[in-house]
């Protein structure tokens, strides 16, 4: 109530007595000013939701926008290829090379860059189809996994090993420097952590053909996400490298398919997702130490 609409009387004990205005209540019958106190609710409600959805799609827009930019590498044998490439806004803690799924430098995980930078990393993704479809991305339509997935049909392991190594290279000054991988990203992470140089930590989703690999020792702690439900990676292949590999941590989840962790794919799989996600920044945290 307004101070205009109320009479007060102190009370001996300093309480305050308060007793509505005899004057008001004939102004509050008239129905002109019950309309404009109506119409007062109605563009005061209206807004409400203009400054709401405002600030939904300010913040859409934020989540959507890239933070990164895009780069380019050079090999050991001089090929260039692209990147993308994405920094935290203060100090970085180190820095993450995010290898593709085969799909390219795609949407995805171009957002799982900006990801671990909003985490506090350098976060890079070289584009390692460059070398046979030069800025090739994808999405997740059978047409295009099609397509996609005639660039693994036989697949240069020691190219896709070089550009990796020049992700791992252009941002190790910036501190200790691990690697995530997802699909056949997965694989090349493996395998980077018993091959390759300037490594500290390893961490592969899915990858399909670490069983092949499994005989090599990681030189880097190392970490692997299978999903139980996986078509293309059978329990059977999991368990291969469980046995040959004591040394590296392996979780599988109950019901993921390949590419659960993939939030654009049909496959993926929030509640695995959830679990494995805060389980490679732990594991990140732990081994990304300066």
């Amino acid at each position: 109530m307004e101070r205009s609409e109320i009479r007060a009387r102190a009370l001996h004990d300093g309480e305050v007595q308060v007793y509505p205005d005899p004057s008001l209540r004939a102004q509050r019958s008239n129905p002109d000013y019950l309309r404009s106190k109506i119409l007062d609710c109605f563009a005061t409600l209206a807004m409400t939701l203009v400054i709401n959805e405002t600030a939904g799609k300010q913040q859409s827009t934020t989540k959507d926008h890239p933070v990164g930019q895009d780069i380019k590498l050079t090999a050991s044998d001089n090929f260039q290829l692209g990147a993308y490439r994405a920094d935290p806004a203060g100090r970085p803690k180190g820095a993450v090379v995010v290898i593709q799924e085969i799909f390219g430098v795609n949407h995805h995980i171009r957002s799982v860059c900006d990801r671990l930078a909003a985490e506090g990393y350098v976060a890079i993704a070289p584009s390692i189809f460059d070398r046979t479809s030069p800025g090739f991305q994808s999405g997740y339509t059978p047409d295009e996994i099609a397509e996609a997935r005639k660039f693994v049909a036989n697949p240069d392991w020691a190219a896709m090993l070089r550009d990796t190594q020049a992700a791992i290279d252009a941002v190790k000054n910036t501190g200790p420097v691990g690697i995530i991988g997802f699909c056949l990203g997965g694989s090349i992470a493996f395998v980077a952590a018993t091959r390759l140089n300037g490594l500290k930590a390893a961490i592969g989703y899915y990858g399909g053909a670490i069983v092949r690999f499994a005989d090599e020792t990681p030189k880097v702690p190392t970490q692997l996400h299978f999903g139980e439900k996986d078509q293309g990676i059978p329990l059977t292949d999991v368990e291969t490298v469980k046995a040959k590999r004591p040394d590296v941590e392996v979780f599988t989840y109950p019901g993921a398919q390949h590419g659960f962790h993939c939030d654009e794919r049909p496959s993926y799989d929030k509640a695995s997702s959830d679990i494995a996600w805060p389980r490679s920044l732990a594991f990140l945290a732990e081994h990304l130490t300066k």
